[in-house]
């Protein structure tokens, strides 16, 4: 039970935060939960039949490859697992009437990516232990959070601007953010490198804070 809350836990700090910043018009709680668990059901299950997919089409064997691991990093893990996030975005929050301002594109898309997050959490925790969920509890869940917002803050321009290049833009930022973070770690083999992987995040952080500001002062139900 420790381990399930301390996995849950930065979960959950991560949710009440962007919750928090939508602050000038609520959205459905009933639709943010739905958003929560397709995140943490429905993009699970996509990602795990691509992986199995792109396992048998393209097997990575040479983890001291460079070239491998950035494969692996962008066009596996990160578009993978950002493509099964953005499925939802797209055509389950998007659709629906309570999405009626910008701001929606960020909230609905951090609900997604942290029922994901949620999920993936719980694995390493029960595997890892308390240190694990510590360590993740700082890098990859708030990782998952800024994928998320950078995705939302495009995809809630789209449904007003009626463009779907900010659809594909929202994708195309979460993937670039998510695969720099990864690829980094990946390639841990050469010495000191790791801390590339935080600096993206770093990075990821300040443009999403830009991001929620900007919807914020943007917002068609602002006073």
């Amino acid at each position: 039970m420790t381990l399930l809350l301390s996995a849950l836990a930065p979960i959950a700090a991560i949710i009440v935060f962007i919750y928090v910043k939508d602050k000038y018009e609520k959205e459905p709680k009933r639709l943010l939960l739905a958003c929560f668990l397709f995140g943490g059901i429905v993009s699970i299950i996509i990602t795990t039949i691509l992986y199995l997919f792109t396992d048998l089409i393209l097997p990575l064997n040479d983890k001291y490859s460079i070239l491998q691991q950035f494969i692996r990093a962008f066009f596996i893990v990160a578009l993978i697992e950002e493509f099964s996030k953005y499925v939802i975005v797209r055509y389950f929050a998007q659709t629906r009437k309570a999405f009626n301002e910008p701001f929606d594109g960020i909230i609905y898309a951090v609900m997604v990516s942290m029922g994901f997050a949620a999920v993936e959490n719980i694995f390493y925790v029960i595997e890892g232990g308390l240190p694990t969920a510590i360590l993740r509890a700082f890098t990859a869940v708030p990782a998952h959070a800024t994928f998320g917002v950078l995705m939302g803050y495009f995809m809630g321009k789209a449904k007003f601007a009626n463009r779907v290049q900010y659809n594909l833009m929202g994708l195309f930022l979460a993937v670039l953010f998510h695969g720099a973070y990864d690829f980094f770690l990946f390639i841990n083999f050469i010495p000191g490198i790791s801390i590339g992987a935080f600096v993206s995040l770093i990075i990821a952080i300040v443009l999403s804070h830009k991001a929620i500001k900007l919807h914020q002062e943007n917002s068609i139900f602002k006073p």
